[in-house]
Parts: C-alpha cells; sequence; structure tokens
C-alpha cells in the first residue's frame, strides 16, 4: 500500500503493445496497472496496428486511460509512421500538474517523438531503455544505429531525467555509453498462476519461450543439444519468428539430424502458453543478450527450473538451486543441459518449486507500482530520492 501524497500524472509511451513485440508489451502494461493501484493517474499510449498483428495487449486495470494512433506502414520499406502521434501525446499532457513521461524502448519514431515533446514541453522524461543499450543490442546491426545515434538517438538519450533499468546490468550497459542520469533499478513483476496438482509433464520436455531471433541464441543451443544427444528429451520452440531466422534454426536441426526432436510451436499466449509451462519439465533461454527477460521470471512462477546464461541477469538461480547459469557458449549451454537433463523429475520439481518462492518474494507488482511512484515523485521534486536510485 502507498501513503497518499500529491496526485501524479503519467503519460507512458511505447511502440507498439501487440504479442509480437515481446516482453515489453506484457511488462509496461502491467507497470501501468500497479501504478493505477499505487495511486497514479496513468495514460498509456501506443499505436494501432490494425490487423497487421494479433490484438493489443491491454492493462488489466480500468483505471489506465489507453491511447492508440493509428500507424501507417509500409512492409517493403520496413517503416512505420504516425504522424497524430505527437498531437495525441501533447494533448494527453494537457490539465495535468505534476506529470511525468515515462517512454519505453529506443529507435523507433515513437521514442522520437516522445523525447522531442518532453524537450518542447519540459516535462521530465522517464526512459526505460528495455535491454535495447546492452554491449549485444548495440552491435547488431551496427551500422543502422550507429547512423540513428547521431541523428536522433543520442540527442534523445540526453533529454531524460532518469533512466529505468530492470537490472544493475542493463545499469552498467548505460553507463558504459557515457550517459551520466540517475538510474532507477527495479525489476519487472510477476503474476504468479495459480497452483495446479495434477501431474501434466511427460518428464523430458525442455521449453523455449519468446521471440526467434539470433539475439536468443538457439544456433548454439542446437549445437550444445547435438553434443549431448539427451535421450528422450524433446524441445519446444514457442514465439514469433524474426528476420526469418527460424529457417536458419531449422536448418541447423536438419543438418545436426535433430529435427525429430524440435517442434515450433509459433506464437502462444493466454491459455496455450499456461499450458506449454505447465506440460515443460525445465525451461532453457540461451539468449546473448537480455535486460530482465520477462519468460525466465514467468518460467519459475509456474514452477520450472531454468537454464539459461550470463548475458541475463539471473545469477541467483544456482543460490537458490532452481537453476543453471552458464557462460555464453556451446560449452556452457552443453554442460548445463548435460547436467539438467540427468535429473530425474521429481528433483526438477523441487527445484522448480524453490524457484517459484524466489518470484513471491521478490517480483510484486504492487511493491513494484509503489516504487516507481516515489521515483516520478523525486524527479518532481515532490518525495525523497529512493534506495532503488543510483546517482554517478
Amino acid at each position: 500500500m502507498y501513503s497518499k501524497g500529491p496526485t501524479i500524472s503519467v503519460v507512458s509511451s511505447i511502440p507498439g503493445l501487440v504479442p509480437e513485440f515481446g516482453g515489453p508489451s506484457r511488462s509496461n502494461t502491467a507497470l501501468c496497472s500497479a501504478l493505477a493501484g499505487a495511486g497514479v493517474q496513468v495514460k498509456l499510449l501506443s499505436l494501432d496496428f490494425g490487423t497487421k498483428f494479433k490484438a493489443p495487449i491491454f492493462p488489466s486495470s480500468q483505471k489506465v486511460q489507453t491511447h492508440l494512433v493509428p500507424c501507417h506502414a509500409s512492409k517493403k520499406l520496413r517503416v512505420q509512421w504516425a504522424p497524430e502521434f505527437k498531437q495525441v501525446l501533447r494533448s494527453l499532457l494537457n490539465n495535468t500538474d505534476q506529470k511525468v513521461i515515462h517512454d519505453n524502448g529506443l529507435w523507433s519514431f515513437t521514442n522520437h517523438a516522445t523525447a522531442t515533446v518532453a524537450r518542447e514541453r519540459g516535462v521530465p522524461l522517464v526512459l526505460s531503455t528495455r535491454g535495447m543499450l546492452t554491449p549485444w543490442a548495440i552491435k547488431y546491426k551496427a551500422l543502422k544505429k550507429w547512423l540513428g545515434w547521431h541523428l536522433f538517438q543520442h540527442r534523445n538519450l540526453l533529454t531524460a531525467s532518469l533512466f529505468h533499468a530492470t537490472s544493475p546490468e542493463e545499469a552498467e550497459g548505460i553507463r558504459q555509453l557515457g550517459l551520466r542520469q540517475p538510474i532507477a533499478i527495479i525489476p519487472n513483476g510477476v503474476v504468479l498462476p495459480e497452483t495446479w496438482t495434477e501431474e501434466v509433464g511427460q518428464g523430458k520436455t525442455a521449453l523455449f519461450l519468446g521471440r526467434v531471433h539470433p539475439v536468443k541464441g538457439l544456433l548454439p543451443l542446437v549445437e550444445a543439444w547435438s553434443r549431448v544427444r539427451p535421450k528422450g528429451w524433446r524441445m519446444i520452440i514457442a514465439g514469433p519468428d524474426e528476420e526469418n531466422h527460424q529457417a536458419d534454426v531449422q536448418a541447423a536441426l536438419q543438418r545436426a539430424g535433430l529435427s525429430a526432436q524440435f517442434h515450433f510451436s509459433g506464437l502462444v499466449d493466454g491459455q496455450a502458453k499456461t499450458r506449454l509451462f505447465r506440460e515443460a519439465d525445465l525451461f532453457i533461454l540461451p539468449s546473448y543478450s537480455e535486460n530482465f527477460s520477462m519468460a525466465v521470471a514467468e518460467a519459475l512462477a509456474h514452477g520450472l527450473p531454468v537454464l539459461t546464461t550470463k548475458g541475463t541477469p539471473w545469477k541467483e538461480l544456482p543460490a537458490r538451486n532452481c537453476g543453471w547459469w552458464v557462460d555464453v557458449s556451446v560449452d556452457g549451454l552443453a554442460g548445463a543441459l548435460e547436467e539438467a537433463t540427468r535429473v530425474d523429475a521429481c528433483k526438477l520439481r523441487e527445484m522448480g518449486q524453490e524457484g517459484r518462492r524466489l518470484v513471491e518474494e521478490r517480483f510484486s507488482w504492487e511493491k513494484i507500482g509503489v516504487e516507481m511512484r516515489s521515483v516520478y515523485e523525486w524527479i518532481l521534486g515532490v518525495g525523497p530520492k529512493p534506495a532503488c536510485v543510483v546517482s554517478c
């Protein structure tokens, strides 16, 4: 619970709320609901892609005002634009006193528009980088990002009053680029699913859930699986294909003779996603880089042990005996995979339950909403500096 203070109004902006955009679509809407529960007046601004993608993910709280701006897109040129975006953002800032803009992500025209309006109106800008300033992310498509950095992105970053990072590792990536504004380190939250008693797992199912994208490390996983060849195990890859990377992964599987052990289920959500978590015995995320990974948190919440890399901020997994945290390499993945697939089913379930307890202790959305409100109060000058904020 929060102590009633001054009325705070935040406009939360994000390029997209559709499932295909990955974890930020879910974590941002959940944060908006948590902020509303903490007494913040929340207006959520995003783009409307029509029928080009699946239906948007909306906040669960009816107190959040959601505004979608029609987006025009060219698949051939791979560009999007929404001329009305700035106008709508300006209108949402009218008639409010203690106001903040909280933008999510980088590189999109909506991020540029948001920074421009923040400068124009003199409104404090909180920027959640969502893992887009990690060393791996900066190197990926480096030429395009170098151009964007010099044309607009660096200036937009300097506009931010404060950065929001979901882990100390993400905060370090921000500092490595010479950015000296305060950083609030606040993790994403997790909604704990209901427990269930039936045993639906088959005993030997590993699950990956996320975008099928080069950053996720699926090609090294294929090589590691080829080395270990765990007897009787199958691997489910659930998530939308990006940049035709699934074809690369399937080609690697065919060369290794592993096609029969891997199943691609495409994008899943809702009950279908819950079912996958319940049927699995082990969750694997072999990513090169993650700022947080909602998928890991959700897997732990569903009682699954997790095997992931040191490219993710989950070093507590082995300390809490709920998973493996290994080097970002084929050797690291192969060693952990061999160990994990030799653990009996009962032990895996015990590890999973310890992971669920970890989530219960650390990732309450109610607590996170109150913490983020305190950050807004501080940058507006109406509250003390929160413990989660680190300065140079």
